[in-house]
């Protein structure tokens, strides 16, 4: 399990957990087909996060 804010740095889709935090609070991430705004949420095997367009499978 990784959380959505680590899991969104690791991947290099943002910079700052201050930038991660603000992009989720905006709603500009889903998980799985949904709008997500806690940046705490854990992330399994198999989700799939969605920002900027970019579609991200967690492994």
């Amino acid at each position: 399990m990784i959380r959505l804010g680590q899991f969104l740095k690791l991947a290099s889709v943002i910079e700052t957990g201050g930038e991660a935090k603000l992009r989720i609070a905006a709603g500009e991430v889903t998980v799985n087909g949904e709008v997500e705004v806690r940046r705490g949420r854990q992330l399994h095997r198999g989700d799939v996060v969605v920002i900027d367009g970019e579609r991200l499978r967690v492994a």
